[in-house]
């Protein structure tokens, strides 16, 4: 798409009503996955189910996101983020009404199915959102901005359990569908609205070309090379796949965890305990946000991804309530991991911008198959060792981030403060070009003194 313009270029009403709309995607989505985790344990009894098959509600939700994303950011490339939002938001109507007929026939297929679905739409506003909202703006703070929006994905995360600890495990509801059946109803109609509200609403269209033209004229053609070079994106996808991978593996099973601990925990107490770890992420992405504005992100990443390690492994080796604590801690330092990956991964891309954003956000299918995995384990030992396998991701993410820092301070020097590298660059050139205007009046000035002796 030619024309189009740069988040730097709008006015701040234009800047303020596309981040404000953009952001309210974040609540949808958050909704939808906050019901997720507490489902996974709803279904083991409505059903009958084990640990291991009740992990297919990930598997499909997670499985979207490795099947659609990289059609979501060619269809974007072509028409835009605007038509790529109203795709999305489609999906995600008709996966959620379509629980319905599935909580009549009590089909666990049909939910799985529905959920795909449902993955797919959100893929696709994913990549619609996350992107947008890291290129509204200078790149300076573009980890801090997606953190902020993505706090209320966590505001919309903690709603959900907190919704099923009234309403799914309570009395009869712990052995009905209704409840479901209206939830999802209201998600649908929830998704309807937002897609009416987009159609009426003007979005300012933040094009590929723009963003490529303003690296390109402070001297920045990194853009040039072809997609499969982009290596800072390319393993950024690796660390993203690894990352979601231990956090949905750490949310699936957090409420049998929680109730195998031995401290007197009930499924309704663990449900409501699993909102409030919800909550200690969502505080913590905002702690992330005033972070972000003044340290590296590189670097703070790699701070919160080696103390995730760290409280992995309590989770996994922690008796009791040390146990439970650990889980609390591990909650607040997965809070700024996705979308620092995100922006890390996608930062100046330029012309690749959307391609790029789509292979990120494919990395959220590492959600269909690290829960499986602790889910085996959880179901031949415990759950508690299954963290084990949450673990392993962390280190991924770890190297990653280490890796980009180590790589920035290898180039330009160790950075301790958030920079923004093309008004740093354009600065340079202005120093440059005045100091050369300095030198030709000194240079004139001495050949008119020489030709007046």
């Amino acid at each position: 798409m030619a024309g189009g313009v740069t988040g730097s270029e709008l006015s701040r009403r234009q800047w303020a009503f596309a981040f404000s709309l953009v952001t309210s995607l974040f609540f949808t989505w958050g909704f939808a996955y906050g019901l997720l985790d507490v489902l996974n344990a709803h279904f083991q009894e409505i059903f009958d189910i084990g640990k291991t098959k009740s992990t297919m509600l990930q598997l499909a939700y997670f499985g979207a996101y490795l099947v659609y994303a990289p059609f979501a950011s060619l269809f974007m490339e072509r028409y835009g983020y605007k038509k790529g939002i109203h795709m999305g938001l489609t999906l995600y109507s008709l996966g959620a009404i379509f629980f319905w007929p599935s909580a009549v026939y009590r089909a666990y297929g049909g939910f799985v199915g529905c959920t795909f679905v449902i993955g797919c739409g959100l893929s696709c506003l994913e990549v619609a959102a996350n992107s947008y909202i890291s290129v509204l703006g200078t790149p300076k703070y573009a980890a801090a901005r997606l953190n902020f929006s993505q706090g209320f994905q966590g505001v919309a995360s903690f709603a959900g359990p907190m919704i099923a600890s009234r309403w799914f495990f309570q009395g009869a509801n712990a052995t009905s569908l209704d409840t479901v059946q209206w939830v999802y109803l209201a998600v649908a109609g929830l998704g309807l609205v937002l897609n009416i509200l987009f159609y009426f609403c003007k979005l300012p269209e933040i094009t590929q070309d723009a963003l490529a033209q303003e690296m390109h004229d402070v001297g920045m053609t990194n853009d040039k090379e072809p997609f499969w070079r982009q290596y800072r994106c390319i393993f950024g996808w690796v660390a993203q796949t690894a990352y979601v991978g231990a956090q949905v593996a750490v949310a699936s099973l957090a409420v049998n965890f929680l109730t195998e601990q031995g401290v007197g925990i009930e499924k309704p107490l663990a449900s409501q305990l699993f909102s409030y770890c919800q909550i200690t992420f969502t505080v913590g992405r905002f702690v992330g946000v005033v972070l972000l504005n003044w340290v590296d992100p590189a670097l703070l990443l790699s701070l919160y991804a080696i103390a995730c390690c760290a409280f992995s492994l309590g989770v996994t080796y922690g008796p009791g309530l040390s146990g439970v604590g650990c889980l609390f801690a591990l909650f607040f330092f997965e809070s700024i991991c996705y979308p620092v990956i995100f922006t890390i991964g996608t930062k100046n891309l330029g012309r690749h911008t959307k391609r790029g954003s789509g292979l990120i956000v494919m990395g959220v299918g590492g959600g269909a198959w690290f829960p499986p995995a602790a889910g085996s384990i959880a179901d031949r030992d415990t759950t508690a060792h299954s963290y084990i396998v949450p673990f392993a991701g962390y280190v991924a993410m770890a190297v990653y981030a280490i890796g980009i820092t180590i790589d920035q301070a290898r180039k330009g020097g160790f950075r301790l403060r958030t920079i923004d590298e093309i008004a740093q660059k354009r600065a340079q050139m202005e120093r440059e070009k005045k100091s050369g205007s300095d030198s030709d009046l000194d240079k004139k000035g001495s050949i008119e003194y020489v030709e007046a002796v």
